[in-house]
């Protein structure tokens, strides 16, 4: 598969780089060409343009983060140790790249509706986790079922996301895997019976 190829690879941690530098519309691909050191050509026999590079980026990074965050909550008993895992795991992915940070947090903020599908897409894997989780907490009756499972979800995305954010915007100064713990903590006593 192509994604196993090491120019692909280059590429894609090439663009992280770049795009974080310079934000996407500033990126352009002779940028990231030289920074993954390939030809500019070379791209274009991996990614059909630089919408293509981000969307690759995301659909690259994402696919690692569910499946290393599968593996981890699936050791996990309860629905509290799963979310507490998934908050963690994001934040320690997250810190350990503060390039890849930037460009989730900042540069996926598309407004072209057709890159925000292609991401929304991509997103949906990573929604699942969430929805896998507080299913199982409304089995056990661990989280309450009187609240929409969207909106539970909807409040864990965006309370993670916010927090990421927050620390980017404050040039990562501080240690974001740190606060996990607080984090799961908010989230299962506003949650959990």
């Amino acid at each position: 598969m192509i994604k196993h190829r090491p120019k692909y690879k280059q590429i894609i941690e090439g663009a992280i780089e770049v795009i974080a530098e310079n934000g996407f519309h500033a990126s352009q691909v002779s940028k990231i060409a030289k920074k993954a050191n390939v030809a500019d050509g070379t791209i274009y026999l991996y990614f059909k343009n630089k919408e293509d590079i981000l969307i690759s980026v995301f659909r690259d990074k994402m696919g690692y983060f569910v499946e290393e965050t599968m593996q981890a909550i699936e050791k996990k008993t309860t629905a509290s140790e799963k979310l507490a895992t998934f908050v963690y795991m994001h934040y320690k992915l997250l810190s350990e790249s503060p390039y890849l940070a930037i460009v989730t947090q900042l540069e996926l903020r598309q407004s072209k509706p057709e890159l925000r599908h292609e991401i929304n897409s991509v997103l949906k894997a990573y929604l699942d986790i969430i929805d896998l989780i507080v299913q199982q907490g409304i089995e056990e009756e661990t989280i309450r079922a009187d609240i929409n499972p969207q909106l539970i979800r909807q409040m864990v995305f965006g309370t993670i996301d916010e927090t990421v954010t927050t620390w980017v915007m404050k040039s990562q100064r501080y240690d974001l895997v740190e606060q996990a713990e607080d984090i799961h903590q908010l989230l299962i006593n506003g949650l959990f019976k």
